[in-house]
């Protein structure tokens, strides 16, 4: 079949996580023998903004790193129309201009032959649900939502009549261990401070800890106020800045153990969510310990997968734990690594786009 993504960004994935989650996805289905493209809008802001912090190289690296995936820019959808023609199924990400999924659901509508799902990933559907309620999904023959917890929004709001929860999950031709480079740090967090999601929970769960059992730290990401970085800069961690996610298993290799930090609204009302990082650090067989959040649908095995820090307080036991037990932070690496590769890589998600697509049927183009 022929797969057309529409996302925000293939080759960007500064501040935009799904960028991680499809290229392996569109790795694991190429691997399956199907073709793949995604369209990206030619002045996406996670491009300009990654293009403006490291440069035209990163683009470069991109293609280095990813040379068996292909991304096209477009203006309008007059742009992409034979590439819609010739689709089987296309999927369109909810950072998708509201203007270009209306025009791709009355595509639909009016016959056109390729299945169309609609693919969230955020917690807008309950922090910003207005903003999707005038989306119109009545021609779509699908949603993925991330989470059950945000499927049974959907279902409840009527946004979908064919409503699949389908998790994020580790591209493992990328996150893997790396037991040739040896840690020279302690803690690693990568992740981004944005807008006041999870301020607070920083401050107690990663800067404080890290401060009082006098830990060396890094920290990767953007949208860094002055007042965070100054919080880092005196609890001793290093910020580093952005990075790129393909470098990252290379950044976890070089410490002894990871955060977990949930923003907000996926603790309070999206529960299950653990977003993409959990998966990836497990993949790359490194030491996790996470801010509380419910794992409801049993995604991993709490306490053997990863361990939970209730507190600050508790934070610093689990740490200081982990870096002076070898066995325990072998334990939990090797756990947390067995149950990615049973459940949660992305050619596992892409089998369950593939059941998903039989449940709903498709029509390819020699049967359209």
């Amino acid at each position: 079949m022929k797969f057309t993504f529409f996302t925000h960004s293939l080759v960007s994935d500064w501040n935009h996580g799904n960028a991680h989650f499809l290229r392996g996805v569109m790795r694991a289905l190429q691997a399956a023998g199907h073709e793949c493209l995604a369209l990206e809008p030619a002045d996406g802001w996670s491009r300009s903004n990654l293009i403006a912090d490291r440069g035209e190289a990163a683009l470069r690296a991109f293609h280095a790193t990813f040379p068996d995936l292909r991304s096209e820019s477009y203006g309008g959808l007059d742009e992409v129309a034979e590439v819609l023609e010739k689709s089987d199924v296309v999927v369109v990400h909810e950072w998708t201009d509201p203007q270009v999924v209306a025009d791709l659901g009355r595509m639909r509508a009016r016959g056109a032959p390729f299945r169309l799902l609609f693919h969230d990933t955020h917690h807008r559907a309950v922090s910003a649900g207005e903003e999707l309620r005038t989306l119109d999904l009545s021609a779509y023959d699908g949603v993925l939502a991330f989470g059950e917890t945000l499927r049974q929004r959907y279902l409840a709001e009527g946004w979908g009549s064919r409503v699949f929860t389908w998790h994020e999950a580790a591209d493992d031709t990328v996150f893997r261990p790396l037991p040739e480079i040896a840690p020279e740090r302690d803690l690693i967090w990568v992740g981004n401070w944005g807008d006041g999601e999870r301020s607070a929970e920083l401050h107690e769960l990663l800067v404080r800890p890290v401060a009082e059992l006098n830990l060396s730290a890094t920290v990767h990401g953007v949208r860094y106020p002055e007042d965070a970085r100054r919080a880092l800069s005196a609890a001793g961690i290093d910020y580093a800045g952005s990075i790129a996610n393909a470098d990252v298993p290379e950044a976890f290799a070089r410490h002894r153990v990871t955060v977990h930090i949930p923003r907000r609204p996926y603790v309070e009302a999206l529960s299950g969510i653990p977003t993409i990082r959990p998966f990836e650090a497990m993949a790359c067989g490194i030491p996790l310990v996470c801010a509380p959040w419910e794992d409801s649908e049993g995604l991993f095995r709490p306490g053997t997968d990863y361990l939970i820090a209730a507190n600050g307080e508790d934070m610093k036991c689990r740490l200081r734990d982990i870096l002076a037990d070898r066995a325990l932070a072998q334990n939990l690496a090797a756990c947390g690594l067995e149950t990615i590769r049973a459940r949660h890589t992305c050619r596992h998600r892409a089998a369950e786009l593939l059941a998903i697509l039989d449940t709903i049927g498709t029509r390819t183009r020699e049967t359209a």
